[in-house]
């Protein structure tokens, strides 16, 4: 693995020992010079707290030792001599020994002390070894490197070195000094003492090394830390270490503002030191750094217990540092956490609240595993802060640019192998939020411990875990930026729990499509030039009870036997609230949970596929819930929604508005848009409410809404949005159709995005539009009397002004026949046997006319009752013992004649967006409720289409037609006796005579079954 490099304000505070020396600035060195020059007692005094760090104090020691050493053979009266007369400070042989050691660039009493002071510190053993008691160790590790050169530097002092007055009298100098404040200058001194190491003290270093390198071939053959390779120091020196580590103690907090005084670190007690079961690792080279703590500093801690920690790796994890590498974990709750890399097996140091670090004496970072023990348990696995990103810099770069069109590949939870590790990857936006966690079923929804990064300004936060899988719950605890915490669920979640249940839940899809045929014909002609007949299903209702699965073994047989082109699905995304249909959707990425896994959803579109049936799919980027564990405020601000609340609340439906400015968001809907139609093979997505989208005061008063940029009302980043959206889709994914759900007469619904129109707007992109102008006039028309209807014939007529302004589909959909609007048959005038027959008629005009067909479940058998997503269709009227069973399957059976002859003729559906297909006969017989038109195809080919909708039986009705056709057959009558109808048909073909009638040459003449529509084609 490559190792990461420490954080500055991550990295543990240190000990004296790892202090880099640096070179003395002019006046340092003007103040040493001064020092050199004052009284002997005077510079011993300042100069025993001057132990900056153990590589100064060490190399200032080693050069002493050496000196004494030479000395003590041939001067050892003389120094026990000047012991006694010290205290005077003004004896001639004070002065010679003084005199001597100035050869070493150090005064005799400063170098006395120094001796004294640095005698105190198992010198290399590890940085603040004068900190504590001579016993303890850094992490229990880098003591054994060391420990025989302190034993080394012992022995070369005098046995009784402490007890001469000179030395007597340093120590008391340095306790005085240790109990004071430090001063401006114990700084300089320190400089100063550093600056006066000699060429001898580098030789006497090697030396130290040698028998340091001993040290550790001796150490590993034990397999275990020496305890206390400074006991064989002089008792007299441990009460100075003691007061050394006492102030350090006192001034951990101030590491920042006096690198100096870092000589007493945090550091894990000896007595706690790991064992090491196996010494196959390298250990440190002679020459590294000496070691550091290991332990995770207070300011970590603290953001990563609170959850606010932006860069977790950069602490815990493996690190290199001065002495090794530095091993740190954070587990609560654990009781012991060991290292294990290969044959090397390493308990590190517990630091208290679920911190756990040790310093190990390698070159750099190994392979390796930790072994967790809980009460009762004992876990090994990989350790989750020893990986690199998941996610590389041009996903980071895309998702901030807003055009990673593969977004749900990049966020969310993914079961992966990373790094040869199986586990998943966890990222999430927010950008907003303080720290991110991750809570689930894998950590008992404690995410205390499972701690994300932040990927830079990108706002993403990311974290992998290994030995976490598929079926896993989770959320995403957030630290909002008043420090306040929300649990969440993932915005790019591909499954969920079961409503109410909220959780995410991990997965990935194993599923093989078996619709590669449907999909290699599906994009042989546009929508708009297809037959195009859709069926409008709620899936949880349609057959309540099933699962995807199961539908998938009914559904594709039923509408297949009906005719119909394609089904359209209202909302499966997941959705809390299941009397909203789906229409208040907090899992966009998720299908819902209700009927099945997301596997199971692509089994029931494989089987529609493989029956010949399109899936067209609602969609509902508009607005979301307000629900606190989703998509609102979801990172402690407004992220998904626009951030002024006039823009952001939806006046009509209590929900929050997308911020369709911002790329992050316009990349979440577009991606999802793609998402639907790649992952699950979806052939078209209806998208919902775009009116709503388009108008800044849709549903809102003056005062309520603010002009955009030109003084207008367009809402012009939800216009960005959709033309990208729609342009993208029709680039990846050939085949597909996007329908609008738009109810105004916006200009350009259906027009191509670079073709601009008298607004100044390029078309939106769409392929289809509802008519929900044909929708409103033609029901309005129906519902009235049939006497009434001559003055409200225009109701009818008035869709063929604008029918070629877009591409149209005309819909009889679920919003027609709930909340009091009644079932289609039920909004029909008269007795049962007249609503019928009104329905019949109807269903004969919609298909003939221009623009694709859509009908709502349960309309296709007249039922009677509104619909109900509790309970479904009411199958039972098909049940044969039912008295009017033949009633409501006759309905059903001239549906499925509808679309059998619809997708034969060519006529009916090939330029329902030219005008050239479309011809009137006669559109204005207001007072025979008679309405007869032509349909054509590219070649000419005709089909006629006539509607009586008064209930009465008009005989030898005339009507113009093209005197090219010899005669005219019988397609499909809604009167005739197997739908329900009076029967009067036209058996034999219908000749024409040559007598002009209605601007046309010829003429038929037909008896027209009361309440029906009839169609008839060249014989």
């Amino acid at each position: 693995m490559t190792p990461r490099p420490e954080s500055s304000g991550s990295r543990p505070k240190g000990t004296a020992g790892e202090k880099i020396p640096e070179q003395p600035t002019a006046a340092q060195q003007k103040s040493a010079a001064k020092k050199t020059a004052v009284p002997k007692q005077a510079a011993a005094k300042k100069a025993a707290p001057a132990k900056a760090t153990a590589k100064k104090a060490a190399a200032a020691k080693t050069t002493v030792g050496k000196t004494v050493a030479k000395k003590a053979a041939t001067k050892k009266a003389a120094a026990e001599k000047t012991a006694v007369e010290q205290p005077a400070a003004g004896t001639a042989t004070a002065k010679k020994a003084a005199a001597k050691k100035t050869a070493v660039k150090k005064s005799a009493a400063k170098k006395a002390t120094t001796v004294k002071a640095t005698a105190a510190k198992t010198t290399a053993v590890k940085a603040a070894a004068s900190t504590s008691t001579a016993a303890q160790t850094v992490a229990g590790k880098a003591a054994v490197a060391k420990s025989p050169a302190a034993k080394n530097t012992a022995k070369k002092a005098p046995a009784k070195k402490a007890g001469t007055a000179k030395s007597a009298a340093a120590t008391t100098t340095a306790a005085e000094a240790v109990a004071k404040k430090a001063t401006p200058a114990e700084a300089t001194a320190k400089k100063a003492v550093a600056k006066k190491a000699t060429p001898a003290e580098a030789t006497a270093k090697k030396a130290v090394a040698k028998k340091a390198a001993t040290a550790k071939k001796t150490a590993s053959a034990t397999s275990t830390v020496a305890e206390s390779p400074a006991k064989s120091t002089t008792a007299g020196k441990a009460p100075a270490g003691k007061a050394v580590a006492k102030k350090g103690a006192v001034k951990q907090d101030a590491v920042k503002q006096a690198p100096a005084r870092k000589a007493a670190a945090r550091k894990a007690p000896a007595g706690q030191a790991p064992a090491l079961e196996a010494a196959s690792a390298q250990v440190v080279p002679p020459e590294m750094e000496v070691a550091v703590s290991p332990a995770v500093d207070a300011a970590d801690r603290e953001r990563l217990l609170g959850g606010t920690h932006h860069d977790p790796h950069s602490v815990l994890g493996a690190h290199p540092v001065p002495g090794g590498i530095a091993f740190r974990a954070f587990r609560p709750y654990a009781l012991s956490v060991t290292v294990v890399a290969g044959e090397l097996w390493a308990e590190l140091h517990d630091d208290g609240e679920g911190f756990f670090s040790g310093l190990l004496p390698l070159r750099e970072v190994p392979a390796y595993r930790l072994v967790v023990e809980y009460e009762g348990t004992v876990l090994e696995t990989e350790d989750a802060y020893r990986f690199l990103p998941t996610l590389g810099d041009l996903d980071l770069h895309l998702i901030g640019e807003g055009r990673h069109e593969e977004l749900w590949t990049a966020l969310g939870a993914h079961p992966m192998t990373h790094e040869g590790v199986t586990g998943t990857r966890f990222a999430v936006w927010a950008p907003n939020a303080r720290g991110v966690r991750v809570a689930g079923t894998f950590n008992f929804w404690d995410g205390t411990g499972h701690v994300m990064r932040s990927l830079g300004s990108s706002g993403v936060w990311e974290l992998f875990l290994p030995d976490v899988g598929e079926g896993e719950l989770y959320k995403f605890e957030i630290t909002r930026p008043d420090g306040s915490k929300t649990l969440r669920a993932d915005p790019l979640a591909r499954r969920t729990e079961v409503p109410p249940a909220t959780s995410s839940v991990i997965t990935s899809s194993a599923y093989e499509w078996d619709d590669a045929e449907w999909l290699a014909r599906r994009a042989e002609a546009p929508a708009h030039e297809a037959p195009f007949s859709v069926y409008e299903v709620h899936l949880a209702s349609w057959r309540p009870g099933l699962t995807y699965r199961q539908l998938a073994e009914q559904l594709p047989g039923y509408v297949k036997n009906l005719g119909f082109t394609h089904v359209e699905l209202m909302p499966v995304a997941e959705h809390p609230f299941g009397g909203s249909w789906g229409y208040q959707v907090t899992g966009f990425y998720a299908p819902t949970a209700r009927l099945g896994t997301p596997d199971d959803f692509r089994y029931l579109v494989d089987k529609l596929h493989q029956a010949g049936i399109g899936v067209l799919m609602d969609w509902v980027p508009a607005h979301f819930p307000r629900d606190a564990w989703a998509l609102a405020e979801f990172d402690g601000r407004p992220l998904y929604e626009h951030e002024d609340p006039l823009r952001a609340a939806h006046p009509d439906w209590g929900t929050l508005e997308f911020d369709f400015g911002r790329n992050e968001v316009r990349n979440f809907l577009v991606a999802n848009a793609v998402y639907w139609c790649e992952e699950f093979h979806i052939d078209g997505l209806r998208v919902d409410a775009v009116a709503s989208m388009l108008y800044l005061d849709y549903s809102r008063e003056p005062g309520q809404w603010t002009p955009n940029e030109h003084g207008g009302r367009e809402n012009l980043d939800a216009v960005a949005f959709l033309q990208e959206m729609n342009a993208t889709v029709y680039r990846r994914v050939p085949g597909v159709v996007t329908i609008a759900e738009e109810s105004t007469a916006w200009d350009g619904v259906t027009r191509a995005t670079h073709h601009k129109g008298p607004s100044g707007f390029g078309g939106l992109g769409f392929g289809l539009k509802w008519n929900m102008g044909w929708m409103h006039d033609s029901l309005q028309y129906m519902s009235h009397e049939p006497v009434h209807r001559k003055y409200h014939h225009g109701e009818m007529t008035f869709s063929m002004v604008y029918a070629y302004s877009e591409n149209y589909v005309l819909p009889i959909s679920h919003d027609e026949v709930v909340h009091g609007k009644r079932s289609l048959v039920s909004k029909m005038p008269g007795d049962w046997w007249q609503q019928r027959a009104g329905v019949r008629a109807y269903l004969g005009y919609m298909w003939a006319h221009p623009g694709k067909q859509l009908l709502f479940m349960g309309q296709e058998f007249a039922q009677g009752a509104e619909w109900s997503e509790a309970h479904g269709p009411d199958w039972w009227l098909l049940d044969p013992g039912y008295g009017a069973e033949p009633d409501h399957r006759g309905v059903r059976d001239l549906v499925r004649d509808l679309n059998t002859v619809y997708r034969a003729t060519p006529a009916l559906w090939r330029l329902d967006t030219d005008p050239a297909g479309f011809e009137w006969i006669v559109g204005d017989a207001a007072d025979d409720n008679v309405l007869a038109f032509l349909r054509l195809d590219p070649e000419g080919v005709p089909v006629l289409a006539v509607s009586n909708f008064a209930p009465v039986t008009r005989q030898d009705y005339r009507l113009g037609v093209p005197e090219d056709v010899p005669a005219w057959h019988e397609a499909v009558n809604t009167d005739a006796a197997r739908y329900g109808g009076s029967d009067v048909t036209h058996p034999d073909p219908v000749k024409p005579e040559p007598q002009p009638w209605h601007g046309r040459p010829a003429s038929i003449r037909l008896t027209l079954p009361p309440l029906a529509t009839v169609w008839l084609r060249p014989a």
